[in-house]
């Protein structure tokens, strides 16, 4: 059959990351490319027990149909959490528990853009993101990233460029792939752009309980006086990416047509992986586990960054440094072909990294970067995986 593929897909091209992922399946190749979390930080156990019990004493309430908006103790809970612990929910607001944070973005989108209007992201960004974008229509607009996050001045200038945008999307917290956090007083200034131009910030936060150095940042969504922003919550990267919870936290108005179009993609989250998110942060120490997934962070992330000093480094690649999250991002020096020294990389020397075309509005544009993950490979597999990089780098850069 000659199949007539809608307008929205024609262009929509498999996600780099996924592809790379398929030569992890050979044993022999050490994968620096995943964003999955430590098999050491899933609270296996503590799943098990909760599970066996609620499938024990009610088991119905976690295999039947749940309502849309979610499970009911599970939304109170995250908002009596997020209320005490970041100070947002306001009187305004509402939640709505999602398949993942990524169907918070996707929901955003439906409920706001129509084909063609404009959704200005950060240059790089979250690959899945921009594809849910594109696949609604949505014309992208990148904005350049610094040590502190977006360019506020090319912010500004997109959005005078760009009467129809409707969407800012950021990932302000170690950052994907950048591993950048946006400062504090650059998220005071992006919220009073939103509010001068009356466009909505989706703003993306799987990363932000990962800080395993410096000083906690308060969210964007903790400056919103007036519903400008839908806040992203996930359970994915401090509990389980398997499970598929996430959440938005919006205003009640932007939720109740975000809701609607969940209706029609999922009808609800599932209600086992509700009930167990809502069960662990009641009956087990969630902030003991969360302190746990910084030390393991802190120390693989220590590792990668002395890996990069010892044998990439001294080859003119340099790195931005990061205080959380599970990336580094890595940059060749002029010159270097960036596409190809990842095919080599996973062809040649059996090393996968990720990119940073990947992570572009336009994926021609010239770019010399790669993401390393951290978070996923062994120790030994690290120390392996980036001496083979640096042998690959003192061959290639001259």
């Amino acid at each position: 059959m000659d199949y007539k593929f809608a307008n929205r897909v024609q262009n929509l091209n498999p996600s780099a990351i996924r592809e790379i992922l398929k030569f992890t399946a050979d044993p022999e190749v050490i994968s620096l490319s995943a964003g999955n979390p430590a098999p050491e930080a899933f609270p296996v156990k503590d799943i098990a027990e909760i599970s066996a019990r609620v499938l024990a004493q009610r088991p119905f309430d976690a295999l039947q149909y749940g309502t849309t908006e979610g499970y009911g103790p599970l939304r109170r809970r995250i908002t009596d959490y997020m209320q005490k612990k970041h100070n947002i929910v306001r009187e305004f607001d509402n939640i709505l528990i999602t398949s993942g944070a990524q169907q918070v973005v996707e929901l955003a989108a439906k409920a706001l853009c129509n084909p063609n209007d404009v959704v200005i992201c950060e240059a790089p960004s979250f690959i899945g993101s921009l594809n849910s974008f594109r696949s609604l229509g949505s014309r992208l607009v990148g904005v350049p990233i610094q040590d502190d996050g977006m360019d506020i001045n090319a912010l500004e200038s997109a959005l005078k460029s760009n009467p129809n945008t409707k969407i800012i999307y950021t990932i302000p917290n170690f950052q994907n792939p950048s591993g950048i956090t946006m400062s504090l007083e650059k998220r005071h200034m992006l919220y009073e752009l939103a509010r001068l131009y009356d466009v909505v910030i989706v703003e993306d936060n799987p990363y932000g309980d990962l800080r395993f150095e410096g000083e906690h940042i308060k969210a964007v969504k903790a400056f919103d006086e007036d519903g400008h922003v839908v806040y992203g919550g996930s359970f994915s990267k401090v509990l389980s990416p398997g499970i598929r919870v996430g959440y938005a936290i919006a205003h009640k108005t932007l939720l109740q047509k975000m809701t609607v179009c969940k209706q029609g993609e999922d009808v609800h989250t599932t209600m086992w992986s509700q009930i167990i998110c809502d069960e662990y942060m009641g009956g087990c120490d969630f902030e003991a586990h969360l302190n746990d997934l910084r030390d393991i962070y802190r120390k693989k992330a220590k590792l990668m960054l002395s890996l990069i000093e010892e044998h990439l480094v001294p080859h003119g690649i340099t790195y931005a440094p990061t205080q959380g999250g599970l990336f580094v991002w890595c940059r060749l020096p002029d010159g270097v072909d960036m596409p190809s020294f990842c095919k080599r990389a996973i062809i040649d020397y059996k090393v996968a990294v990720v990119p940073g075309n990947a992570f572009l509005v336009d994926e021609n544009q010239p770019c010399q970067n790669f993401r390393l993950n951290f978070s996923t490979p062994t120790d030994d597999a690290m120390r392996k995986g980036v001496a083979k990089l640096g042998e690959l780098a003192k061959e290639v850069i001259k």
